[in-house]
């Protein structure tokens, strides 16, 4: 019987700090390093205007998907030490960073009533929202998020897509680098 993880994550990394791709692949290396986690896929690189705090460089933003055991609290704890290992300062709110790691979406195993799958998890608590709660209002998290999540979940990714239509600034979101053939 094949093992299935307890959980699919969806993260969203940023950075416009310094080396900007090197930091997005150090925090995606160190992720992988947790016995808990594996990357799944992850969805190209995109360079992206600064939004809210408009006075800094653009940025890289990339979306991966991870397979983990690690409970949602734990594997926030996890992102926020691996964001201060890549001296992630937090000074002026969405300020310049050499890496963000923000917790998008979080699916759980489930076998249930005859049907087996991932399903679709919220948490609210002091530390951690799942659904990240202004992700469908940027176009730089939901481009590499859909662009991701094809895979495991499609109808998430139509839906998502629904909400990319009506936003603005789509246009300040651009292919920086493409990571995998667009036929995967």
């Amino acid at each position: 019987m094949v093992q299935q993880h307890t959980y699919i994550a969806y993260i969203g990394l940023g950075s416009n700090q310094g080396e900007r791709e090197q930091f997005l692949t150090d925090a995606k290396q160190l992720l992988e390093q947790h016995p808990s986690t594996t990357i799944a896929d992850e969805s190209s690189i995109y360079e992206t205007d600064p939004v809210g705090y408009l006075e800094q460089a653009p940025f890289l933003n990339q979306v991966i998907a991870v397979h983990t055991d690690l409970p949602p609290g734990q594997l926030y704890r996890e992102m926020a030490g691996i964001e201060l290992r890549l001296g992630r300062t937090r000074d002026i709110r969405w300020g310049p960073r050499t890496i963000d790691l923000d917790l998008l979406l979080l699916y759980k195993w489930d076998v249930s009533d005859n049907k087996t799958g991932y399903n679709n998890l919220e948490v609210l608590t002091a530390e951690l929202t799942v659904p990240h709660p202004r992700m469908q209002e940027r176009a730089f998290v939901l481009i590499p998020l859909i662009d991701v999540l094809r895979q495991f979940q499609p109808e998430e990714a139509d839906l998502l897509e629904l909400d990319l239509d009506k936003l603005e600034g789509k246009e300040g979101v651009r292919l920086w680098k493409r990571t995998k053939s667009p036929n995967v």
